[in-house]
């Protein structure tokens, strides 16, 4: 279990919308930076790796735009890869039987915060 001091605030609750814009940020892994990001869905913020499972590509096709035009899944701009929004479970796509890989999420006094855990970190300096 991760330790709540630990959290890093990615967001203000009020900064997402249910299939709508996510919100980047970065985390470190194996000393090397990789973006995230987190959405809403059906009224629950949840964070990934902005990295598709099919080809380790960033997905938004412009910044913060993960959601197919019915905000109902996530799609990967590159090759069309689709996952569930809740679960990263791929659901469509060259990606059929992988996910993508989730970071624990809490939501709380107005914000969104990423917990980190392995074999995620914050950022040297973050």
């Amino acid at each position: 279990m991760p330790d709540p001091s630990s959290a890093r605030q990615v967001c203000a609750s009020g900064d997402l919308v249910d299939g709508g814009t996510g919100v980047r940020f970065t985390v470190a892994m194996a000393a090397r930076e990789i973006g995230a990001f987190v959405v809403r869905y059906d009224g629950v913020a949840h964070g990934y790796l902005n990295q598709c499972a099919h080809v380790p590509m960033e997905m938004d096709w412009q910044e913060g735009q993960f959601f197919d035009s019915a905000g109902l899944y996530l799609m990967c701009a590159t090759h069309g890869a689709v996952y569930a929004p809740d679960t990263g479970q791929c659901v469509g796509g060259p990606c059929r039987g992988a996910a993508l890989a989730k970071l624990r999420i809490e939501e709380r006094d107005g914000a969104v915060y990423w917990l980190p855990e392995p074999p995620f970190f914050p950022p040297e300096g973050q």
